[in-house]
Parts: structure tokens; sequence; C-alpha cells
């Protein structure tokens, strides 16, 4: 059975060659989701209403406000799923830097960052996890025959993060950088290791994708588009595998290829 709780009706006019039929067809709710950390509101985002914790707790921890899941005191998501309240111990630089130091993403669903114009030092990521070709080829197929919400309405992107034990976690939304702030908003709240995994994830791979495997540790992050130039600069410079065009045993690798073996 479909999931259609995040899916509304419409009636469009489909065009067959010559000929227009009235007809009913679905598309993806999207809605504006307000953060409040500590009592005040910090940020609204506009996403498909699901995983709205994972979602939360995902940007804030992408964004460094929120360094790590234990800082979390607790969580809760109103009834009607437009508003996430979070109590937690906070980075106030890296908090004030999403006011002042505001960049509008290229993610589809303009998405918004205040920390990736390199005011955060972050450790060269040495993981010395490795996967095979064949693996990375076998998950992309996967990853894009289970994608439910896609089916339904061709308008919403997906993440996946496969973990070491061969575990998979998964996100959907209509902006990429949702969807991989949900995924690994998910894996933090299960205190499920991101450090030895592989992000997969849906469109092209520009920086701020890169950025966010680069504040979570993640040593390879592939798609089967295309990476921006700026993508590839700051997969090299922070020891970030980037893999695009992924599709049937064919991949461009494009840095740190040495995690890819076997």
């Amino acid at each position: 059975m479909p999931n259609t709780k995040y899916l509304k009706k419409i009636i469009i006019d489909r065009v067959d060659g010559d000929e227009i039929t009235e007809v009913e067809d679905v598309t993806i709710e999207e809605a504006r989701l307000n953060v409040y950390l500590n009592g005040e509101k910090i940020i609204s985002m506009m996403c498909i209403p699901k995983d709205q914790k994972a979602h939360a707790i995902g940007f804030l921890m992408s964004e460094n406000v929120i360094s790590d899941i234990t800082d979390v005191e607790y969580i809760e998501v109103s009834e009607d799923g437009l508003k996430v309240d979070i109590k937690a111990a906070v980075d106030t630089d890296s908090l004030q830097n999403l006011y002042k130091e505001k960049t509008l993403v290229s993610g589809c669903g303009g998405g918004i960052t205040g920390n990736i114009a390199g005011s955060l030092e972050i450790p060269f990521n040495q993981t010395s996890f490795v996967i095979s070709p064949k693996t990375i080829s076998d998950e992309v197929k996967l990853f894009y025959a289970d994608s439910e919400l896609y089916k339904l309405t061709g308008c919403v992107h997906k993440a996946m993060l496969y973990l070491e034990d061969k575990t998979t976690v998964t996100a959907e939304d209509i902006g990429r950088h949702n969807a991989i702030d949900k995924v690994v908003g998910k894996c933090k709240i299960d205190s499920l290791d991101t450090t030895k995994a592989v992000l997969f994830v849906s469109g092209r791979l520009s920086s701020e994708m890169v950025v966010k495997a680069v504040m979570h540790k993640i040593p390879i992050v592939v798609s089967r588009t295309a990476p921006t130039y700026l993508g590839v600069q700051t997969a090299n410079t922070h020891g970030i595998t980037l893999i695009g065009f992924a599709r049937g045993r064919k991949m461009n690798i494009y840095t740190h290829s040495g995690r890819i073996h076997g």
C-alpha cells in the first residue's frame, strides 16, 4: 500500500500527442517547519513534514550549532508537525553565523547555511573505511529502485547512508540538503556511526552537499550525476572520496580514490 500521507491530489490536463485529457494526479506536500532552540525560533525550513526531529537535529549538527547528540536534553514535535522544540547545549558562535553569514545554497528547496564559508576548521578525513566498486554499483541500483515518494510524484530527492555493518538508512525530501540532514539526523538520534559510511545522494554534488559530509566525518559520497568544481575542491581539501556518474558498473572517482578497491 503506497504511503499517501504526504501527497496532495490535483487535477491536470495530460497531453498525449494531439489528445488532451483531464485527469487526477498527485503532488508532494510542502510545508514550513519552524525550529525552536532553547525557547527561541532560529530558522524556518521548507520541506516535506516528515522525519522532523531528524531533520532539525541533522541540520543543527551540520551547522555545528549542536556538537553531539548527547548535548540534546529533549526534542519534541508539535501536534500539527510544523514545529520542533529542542533544548540543548549549543555552540554560540555557530548559532550566530546562521544569522549573520547566511548563504543561499544551490540545493533545490532554498536551503540556507551559515557555516560553509571556511569559518569552521575541520580535521582532514583520514578514515580507513574502504568499499568495493561492485558494492557501490549494487547499492546505487537499490537506492534508485526503492524510492516510494519519487515513484509517486517525481519531485523528491533522496539520501542514504550505507554503514560499515551494511545497514542502510534513508530519507526523502523536496531538497537534497534536507534529505541529507534527515538521514544524518536519524543516525545521530540512534547513535549510529557515520564515520565509516557511504553517503548516496540524488542530484549534483555541489559544495554544500560535500560540506555536510565533511561536518559529519562521512568519508565517501556517491551520486549518479556530476559534481561542481567547488564540490571537487572541497572534497579534495577535506579528505572526502567523491564519486559521480555512478551508473551500472561505471563511475568517476574525483578525489581520494584509495578507499575504493576490492
